[in-house]
């Protein structure tokens, strides 16, 4: 079974890199993942020829949609958005589904923005909210591409467990001339443990 453990720019790629990449498109041989399997570095897979591979990524993003991987041997793949289920919003003006977007993002769900649409993965306590809000949401099929912001470098792996740890360490020690140091690194972790004395 190869392993792929290199992600690479599909900038940096070789005429002959290319080529390869090129000719799987033809013979339509990708690795089609969906957005759960992305945000993972270890996973095993198998491609539509019905190969099965492994993968062992450094711990970094979320696997984008066209991502190659190789393998020692020089060996490539591409990763393909696969369609999954998804609840597409819409609304009557676009005021309507900025408020939307609102709040969804208010409660970190993992969000894709389109001009008319946001889609996120089923969660029929989000849906009956935004039903609420006057806007119209329907079950549909398609790839999961979320907004990346709050789920880049190191918390990648966003795996759902809404535990929000954002890591906005504010460590502002001011240390006044009194002596008494606020040291404030509280690193915000919003784990909602709230223990109290």
């Amino acid at each position: 079974m190869n392993i792929y453990t290199q992600r690479l720019d599909l900038s940096t790629l070789s005429a002959e890199q290319q080529a390869i990449i090129d000719r799987q498109k033809q013979a339509e041989n990708f690795l089609y993942l969906d957005f759960d399997t992305r945000q993972r570095s270890r996973f095993k897979a198998d491609t539509q020829h019905q190969e099965t591979i492994g993968v062992d990524l450094p711990r970094t993003e979320t696997i984008k949609n066209g991502s190659v991987l190789a393998d020692h041997q020089g060996n490539l793949i591409q990763i393909i958005a696969a369609k999954q289920a998804l609840i597409e919003v819409t609304a009557d003006n676009g005021f309507d589904l900025m408020k939307g977007a609102y709040h969804l993002g208010n409660r970190h769900v993992p969000l894709m923005l389109t001009p008319n649409a946001l889609y996120f993965e089923p969660d029929h306590v989000l849906e009956a909210m935004l039903n609420q809000l006057g806007l119209h949401t329907q079950a549909v099929q398609a790839p999961f591409e979320p907004e990346t912001g709050a789920y880049k470098g190191e918390h990648g792996g966003h795996s759902h467990s809404h535990s929000h740890n954002r890591d906005h360490s504010h460590s502002h020690s001011h240390a006044h001339s009194d002596n008494h140091q606020h040291n404030h690194s509280d690193a915000h972790s919003h784990n909602n443990k709230h223990t109290h004395d």
